[in-house]
């Protein structure tokens, strides 16, 4: 249960940088920061219900390695930022990393 935890509280971290770009415009700021506060709030949580059987080191980087990835692939998608291949390797990269660290634990 606590890799779902985990699994979960990574794809809550890629919506509070949406949140916070949502924020960049004056008329959506509150709802923006709101969102961002939120999604922070429930991704945290699950970070420290995963970490009660992760350890700490393995759950931070594999939260922030979803959350890397996931908000990487938003920009591209969502705001039009560059798709070159050095930042599609690198995101490459971070997953094998993943996978490493999770085949790591067992």
């Amino acid at each position: 249960m606590a890799w779902i935890y985990l699994l979960a509280a990574g794809l809550l971290e890629i919506g509070w940088p949406l949140g916070l770009k949502i924020a960049e415009n004056p008329d959506s700021r509150i709802r923006g920061i709101v969102t961002a506060a939120v999604f922070m709030t429930a991704s945290g949580a699950l970070l420290w219900l995963a970490q009660k059987q992760i350890p700490m080191g393995t759950a931070y980087a594999v939260w922030t390695g979803i959350g890397t990835v996931g908000t990487l692939i938003f920009g591209i998608l969502l705001y039009g930022e560059p798709k070159t291949p050095m930042r599609l390797g690198s995101a490459s990269l971070i997953v094998i990393g993943i996978i490493g660290l999770k085949l790591a634990h067992g």
